[in-house]
């Protein structure tokens, strides 16, 4: 059981999304996903041996359900095309994510539309030091991983209680702080896939700490 397995179960799921073929198809997705759960458990135990602060997250905690919420997006299919998981995972925003699934792979961490309170705790540290998060981004290893922010429509002018001359005003913008590495499918089905992922851990962990200081404080 690998990573070619999970995808070739998401390719039939895709094809066959309902209720019905899942209940016929369960011990097949039981399997995939056990071992899906397992792989997470190596990179869980992979990522507390480099990062001494490390939120220990086993597999069967990191991992995201499966089905869609019908209830807020009635549009969606009834399962999901990928199989996502946070580790790292303090709360859930902020975390380590990874997913892998047919549309996209990748990696990334941070806040995705955070809810009002915790948005201004951002931009009250841009504002107070927002030179350590753009260095963060100028890394030139980081943006070679990440390519910069995650651009999710920022404002067009500055946020409510911030000047529009404010030096950092780009950053204040954004109404997402988080940064994604999009990968290939051979990167999944590399061997050497779990070493690959502690390297970008390791890449978005200051850009992750600072945005956790940041909503902790």
């Amino acid at each position: 059981m690998g990573f070619t397995d999970l995808y070739d179960f998401l390719e039939r799921l895709r094809q066959n999304n309902s209720k019905e073929w899942m209940d016929d198809h369960r011990k097949e997705y039981k399997a995939v996903r056990t071992f899906f759960v397992g792989w997470l458990d190596e990179l869980n135990a992979k990522l507390a041996k480099v990062d001494p602060l490390y939120f220990d997250t086993p597999g069967k905690k990191g991992i995201n359900r499966i089905n869609n919420n019908l209830m807020f997006y009635p549009n969606k299919p009834v399962y999901k095309d990928h199989f996502g998981a946070g580790l790292d995972q303090l709360t859930k925003q902020g975390d380590f994510y990874v997913e892998i699934g047919l549309k996209q792979n990748l990696l990334a961490g941070g806040y995705w539309r955070p809810e009002k309170n915790t948005l201004r705790s951002i931009r009250d540290a841009i504002d107070y030091n927002g030179e350590e998060l753009r260095a963060i981004l100028e890394k030139p290893s980081f943006k070679k991983t990440f390519n910069g922010l995650y651009e999710d429509n920022p404002l067009k002018t500055a946020p409510k209680g911030f000047s529009k001359e404010h030096p950092q005003i780009d950053l204040l913008r954004h109404k997402t702080f988080g940064a994604e590495t999009v990968l290939e499918r051979k990167q999944v089905l590399d061997p050497n896939f779990q070493e690959y992922c502690v390297e970008v851990y390791l890449e978005l962990l200051p850009f992750r700490r600072y945005l956790r200081k940041a909503v902790s404080v």
